[in-house]
């Protein structure tokens, strides 16, 4: 099913590239890594200090096709990508006799409505290190600009995930005070951000987030999780960065 969905955003986005003339070839991104702190684990009730990052694909001019832009608003293609850390279970006493999750990297991309006062989004990612495993997530933002440096946006917040991402962060096999708990794909959690962005100049940004997420269905009922509530947050400084190629 989720292997559908891919190959869906991709015809219906393939259109949003217009043709381009006499540009030269490069790609605009912007990203960046700040302090950060977050859950232990997925379904810890204890937070731990960590590094944040940031990124966002502006533009992209590729021979005669070009992406993004200009204000960017209207119906449009965004990358995503989301990482995450280690979990050993030799750190936590709860989960002895657990095996290790290695380091995740998800990149993915989707749809994006945007306007000046508000956006809509769908993205699709998938775990190319680490769980190997498709997630969705899909949320919305609203803006309010006080200034023509700073802008804060808020909007809620769904993660779906399939089996194997399930199984992999809520899912117990062999624990030592834990019971067995095999956990199926969908709803993992449903929450909010809200994010304040200052433009230091065209260049550099300084972006602060608080996240919270509620976990639902297995998740939450993993033997695993501590808490229901997930609350992260992070300071970051970003870069405008342009290549051309």
């Amino acid at each position: 099913m989720l292997q559908r969905v891919i190959l869906a955003i991709f015809a219906i986005t393939a259109p949003q590239f217009a043709l381009a003339q006499d540009d030269a070839n490069g790609v605009t991104f912007r990203f960046g890594l700040g302090p950060s702190f977050a859950p232990e684990y997925f379904g810890s009730d204890e937070t731990a200090p960590g590094v944040g990052a940031k990124f966002r694909l502006e533009s992209l001019q590729l021979g005669g096709l070009s992406l993004g832009g200009g204000d960017n608003y209207g119906l449009g293609v965004t990358g995503s990508f989301r990482f995450i850390g280690e979990r050993s279970a030799d750190d936590f006493g709860e989960l002895a006799g657990l095996e290790d999750i290695d380091a995740s990297l998800e990149l993915g991309g989707g749809l994006e409505f945007t306007t000046p006062y508000y956006d809509i989004f769908a993205v699709l990612r998938y775990g190319i290190v680490g769980h190997e495993s498709f997630v969705a997530e899909f949320g919305s933002d609203v803006y309010y600009r006080p200034t023509d440096q700073l802008t804060f946006k808020a909007g809620p917040r769904l993660l779906v995930g399939d089996d194997d991402y399930a199984q992999t962060y809520f899912g117990v096999s062999g624990a030592d005070t834990l019971s067995d708990f095999s956990a199926g794909g969908g709803l993992v959690s449903a929450g909010a951000v809200a994010e304040a962005t200052y433009a230091i100049n065209d260049d550099w940004d300084v972006i602060g987030t608080v996240k919270y997420d509620q976990l639902q269905s297995d998740a939450a009922d993993s033997p695993i999780t501590q808490s229901q509530d997930q609350i992260s947050g992070s300071i970051v400084l970003t870069r405008k960065i342009t290549f051309g190629f």
